[in-house]
């Protein structure tokens, strides 16, 4: 059965200027009912994640300033959101459910989390809306409960998965990669085991050629027993931040590529959705609940 992390508080409660693109974390699951793609059987709601296990991967030092509610005023600017106790705790909410997706997708061979791909976040720091790195930190707990030996993380997000290359570039037991806008934030990139920077206005085409030459050589390369895939959709063409030229059918194309590759393979994939910030809600929606409708077709 496919098994989707979602809890209200992955759209609430959130700064006013922000809950525009958070809607998608309620339409999302609403759309997909609606229309019989899932049911709530389908849905379960994480718990809060514990502290040991979030210092597997971060450092205490900055877990504390998240728990007491004393990030300076300059991290809170490099997050993006202010800080508040149900910030924080959607976080550790959303890192669990990443976490309870590996489980089940060891057991069905897919989960997704409505929310997660927090790849900008760092052992010490938030950047870019991110508190806390879901998939580093339920990388590490495979790791660490022998529930996997071979990570491949496929970041196919916009923006370069700059927090989780840093948090990796150590744990030769994680390939990170990560294909993205190369003029796009971050700019100050880290560097990942491949990082494939993609000039403004590529189009779908070469985009899912270059996906289409570089994934099966990973795959074949590395050979990895688990696998992340932060699909974003904010490669859209129509996406106010993502400067590439992919349609929406091309982006359902990139994942029946990633999809149909693991499948292939045999290997469990836990999805956590990234950006999306077309001004259009509904196209945003629509991106996405692609994506749970090819994954829910891989484990059926």
């Amino acid at each position: 059965m496919l098994k989707i992390a979602y809890d209200s508080i992955y759209a609430h409660p959130l700064p006013e200027g922000h809950r525009f693109p958070m809607l998608k974390y309620e339409l999302i699951p609403a759309q997909l009912l609606h229309e019989g793609s899932i049911t709530t059987d389908n849905l379960f709601v994480p718990a809060i994640c514990e502290e040991a296990i979030v210092l597997q991967t971060h450092e205490a030092t900055y877990y504390q300033k998240l728990i007491n509610q004393t990030l300076t005023a300059s991290e809170q600017r490099k997050i993006g959101f202010p800080q508040s106790p149900e910030l924080t705790q959607r976080e550790l909410i959303i890192t669990q459910g990443t976490i309870d997706c590996c489980k089940y997708a060891l057991e069905f061979g897919a989960a997704l989390n409505i929310a997660g791909g927090t790849h900008h976040a760092f052992a010490d720091r938030g950047e870019g809306f991110c508190l806390l790195n879901d998939m580093a930190t339920a990388a590490n707990y495979l790791l660490n409960n022998h529930l996997a030996k071979k990570i491949l993380i496929i970041d196919l997000d916009v923006h370069q998965g700059n927090g989780t290359a840093k948090l990796m570039e150590q744990e030769n037991r994680v390939f990170t990669f990560s294909m993205h806008g190369e003029h796009n934030y971050p700019f100050h990139k880290e560097k990942s085991n491949v990082d494939i920077g993609l000039k403004d206005g590529t189009d779908g085409n070469t985009y899912l050629g270059i996906l289409q030459e570089t994934l099966p050589k990973l795959i074949n390369e590395q050979k990895p027993d688990f696998a992340f895939f932060l699909s974003g959709v904010d490669i859209l063409s129509t996406d106010k931040f993502g400067k590439l030229n992919v349609s929406i059918n091309e982006c359902k194309n990139r994942d029946e590529i990633v999809l149909g590759l693991l499948k292939q393979y045999q290997i469990p994939v836990t999805v956590a959705m990234g950006g999306g910030y077309s001004p259009d809600i509904k196209i945003i929606v629509d991106a996405h609940c692609n994506t749970f409708r090819l994954t829910k077709e891989m484990v059926d």
